[in-house]
Protein backbone atom coordinates (compact mmCIF):
# COMPACT_ATOMS: atom_id res chain seq x y z
CA UNK A 1 0.00 0.00 0.00
CA UNK A 2 0.83 3.23 -0.58
CA UNK A 3 3.00 5.53 1.88
CA UNK A 4 1.95 8.87 0.36
CA UNK A 5 0.39 10.61 3.12
CA UNK A 6 3.48 10.38 5.59
CA UNK A 7 2.55 6.73 6.62
CA UNK A 8 -0.82 7.29 8.82
CA UNK A 9 -2.55 4.25 8.96
CA UNK A 10 -6.17 4.12 9.41
CA UNK A 11 -8.27 0.93 10.59
CA UNK A 12 -11.42 -0.08 8.40
CA UNK A 13 -13.90 -1.99 10.41
CA UNK A 14 -17.10 -3.06 9.09
CA UNK A 15 -18.75 -6.92 9.09
CA UNK A 16 -19.56 -6.97 5.22
CA UNK A 17 -16.72 -7.24 2.94
CA UNK A 18 -18.08 -5.35 0.37
CA UNK A 19 -18.18 -1.96 2.55
CA UNK A 20 -14.14 -2.76 3.62
CA UNK A 21 -14.10 -3.35 -0.35
CA UNK A 22 -15.10 0.14 -1.48
CA UNK A 23 -13.31 1.79 1.61
CA UNK A 24 -10.43 -0.23 0.94
CA UNK A 25 -10.20 1.24 -2.67
CA UNK A 26 -10.97 4.71 -2.25
CA UNK A 27 -8.13 5.60 0.95
CA UNK A 28 -5.26 2.81 0.40
CA UNK A 29 -3.56 5.14 -2.08
CA UNK A 30 -3.34 7.73 0.42
CA UNK A 31 -2.95 5.63 3.79
CA UNK A 32 -1.47 2.08 5.26
CA UNK A 33 -4.91 0.21 5.93
CA UNK A 34 -5.58 -2.51 8.17
CA UNK A 35 -9.35 -4.54 8.19
CA UNK A 36 -11.51 -5.69 11.18
CA UNK A 37 -14.88 -7.55 11.18
CA UNK A 38 -15.88 -7.24 14.27
CA UNK A 39 -15.02 -5.70 17.51
CA UNK A 40 -13.21 -7.78 19.50
CA UNK A 41 -10.63 -7.36 16.45
CA UNK A 42 -10.66 -3.72 16.74
CA UNK A 43 -9.79 -3.26 20.19
CA UNK A 44 -6.99 -5.98 19.45
CA UNK A 45 -5.72 -3.94 16.44
CA UNK A 46 -6.32 -0.62 18.67
CA UNK A 47 -3.98 -2.30 21.30
CA UNK A 48 -1.30 -3.21 19.15
CA UNK A 49 2.27 -2.21 19.03
CA UNK A 50 1.13 -0.34 15.71
CA UNK A 51 -1.95 0.94 16.53
CA UNK A 52 -4.26 2.97 14.22
CA UNK A 53 -4.29 6.92 13.53
CA UNK A 54 -7.96 6.81 12.95
CA UNK A 55 -10.69 4.35 13.02
CA UNK A 56 -13.75 4.10 10.57
CA UNK A 57 -16.18 1.89 12.07
CA UNK A 58 -19.36 0.45 11.66
CA UNK A 59 -22.33 0.75 14.41
CA UNK A 60 -23.54 -2.77 13.49
CA UNK A 61 -21.44 -5.67 13.85
CA UNK A 62 -21.35 -8.95 15.06
CA UNK A 63 -20.77 -9.13 19.32
CA UNK A 64 -19.36 -5.69 20.41
CA UNK A 65 -21.52 -3.25 18.47
CA UNK A 66 -19.82 0.29 17.09
CA UNK A 67 -21.55 2.39 19.90
CA UNK A 68 -19.66 -0.09 22.80
CA UNK A 69 -16.20 -0.60 20.85
CA UNK A 70 -16.22 3.24 20.80
CA UNK A 71 -16.91 3.44 24.55
CA UNK A 72 -13.85 1.18 25.60
CA UNK A 73 -11.48 2.93 23.04
CA UNK A 74 -12.65 6.02 24.50
CA UNK A 75 -12.21 4.83 28.52
CA UNK A 76 -8.80 3.26 27.80
CA UNK A 77 -5.94 5.35 28.33
CA UNK A 78 -3.78 3.70 25.57
CA UNK A 79 -6.55 4.04 22.41
CA UNK A 80 -8.67 7.36 23.61
CA UNK A 81 -6.79 9.83 21.29
CA UNK A 82 -7.85 7.68 18.46
CA UNK A 83 -9.92 9.40 16.80
CA UNK A 84 -13.07 7.41 15.82
CA UNK A 85 -15.23 8.17 12.34
CA UNK A 86 -18.67 5.99 12.46
CA UNK A 87 -19.48 5.01 8.96
CA UNK A 88 -22.88 3.57 9.27
CA UNK A 89 -26.42 2.59 7.92
CA UNK A 90 -28.12 3.70 10.62
CA UNK A 91 -29.39 7.23 10.53
CA UNK A 92 -31.43 8.61 12.54
CA UNK A 93 -30.53 11.66 14.74
CA UNK A 94 -30.66 9.79 17.91
CA UNK A 95 -28.04 7.19 16.39
CA UNK A 96 -25.95 10.07 15.83
CA UNK A 97 -26.20 11.44 19.00
CA UNK A 98 -25.39 8.09 20.89
CA UNK A 99 -22.16 7.87 17.78
CA UNK A 100 -20.88 11.17 19.46
CA UNK A 101 -21.65 10.27 22.99
CA UNK A 102 -20.11 7.14 22.49
CA UNK A 103 -16.97 9.32 21.72
CA UNK A 104 -17.00 9.57 18.13
CA UNK A 105 -15.64 12.65 16.36
CA UNK A 106 -17.28 12.20 13.47
CA UNK A 107 -20.23 10.60 11.78
CA UNK A 108 -21.03 9.37 8.08
CA UNK A 109 -24.00 7.51 7.16
CA UNK A 110 -24.21 4.82 4.11
CA UNK A 111 -24.28 4.99 1.10
CA UNK A 112 -21.62 7.57 1.57
CA UNK A 113 -19.99 10.00 -0.64
CA UNK A 114 -16.34 9.09 -1.57
CA UNK A 115 -15.76 12.97 -1.85
CA UNK A 116 -17.09 13.28 2.13
CA UNK A 117 -15.12 9.96 3.70
CA UNK A 118 -11.68 11.26 2.19
CA UNK A 119 -12.16 15.06 3.37
CA UNK A 120 -13.51 13.97 6.66
CA UNK A 121 -10.59 11.66 7.07
CA UNK A 122 -7.98 14.08 5.62
CA UNK A 123 -9.23 16.47 8.65
CA UNK A 124 -9.73 13.87 11.29
CA UNK A 125 -5.93 12.55 10.30
CA UNK A 126 -4.58 16.32 9.82
CA UNK A 127 -6.35 17.45 13.85
CA UNK A 128 -4.89 14.48 15.12
CA UNK A 129 -0.95 14.97 13.75
CA UNK A 130 -1.19 18.50 14.92
CA UNK A 131 -2.67 17.69 18.58
CA UNK A 132 0.23 14.94 18.34
CA UNK A 133 2.75 17.47 17.92
CA UNK A 134 1.25 20.22 20.33
CA UNK A 135 1.45 17.22 22.77
CA UNK A 136 4.63 16.79 22.64
CA UNK A 137 6.10 19.74 22.47
CA UNK A 138 4.52 20.74 25.73
CA UNK A 139 6.28 18.34 27.20
CA UNK A 140 9.96 18.60 25.96
CA UNK A 141 12.54 21.45 26.39
CA UNK A 142 12.57 23.62 23.25
CA UNK A 143 16.06 23.77 23.41
CA UNK A 144 17.57 20.15 24.84
CA UNK A 145 14.32 18.15 23.12
CA UNK A 146 14.69 16.65 26.93
CA UNK A 147 10.80 15.63 28.80
CA UNK A 148 10.70 18.79 31.26
CA UNK A 149 9.43 19.21 34.06
CA UNK A 150 5.90 18.36 32.92
CA UNK A 151 6.61 15.13 31.27
CA UNK A 152 8.25 14.24 34.51
CA UNK A 153 5.00 14.94 36.60
CA UNK A 154 2.77 13.06 34.03
CA UNK A 155 5.15 10.06 34.46
CA UNK A 156 5.07 9.83 38.11
CA UNK A 157 1.06 10.08 37.95
CA UNK A 158 1.02 7.10 36.10
CA UNK A 159 3.95 5.05 37.64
Amino acid sequence: MSDSNGGQTLLIADDEPGNIKILLELLRSEYKIRVANNGEKVLKIALSEEPPDLILLDVMMPGLDGYEVCRRLKSDPLTQKIPVIFITGKIAEQDEIQGFEAGAVDYITKPFSSVVVKARVKTHIELKQARDYLENRALQDGLTGIANRRRFNEHLENA
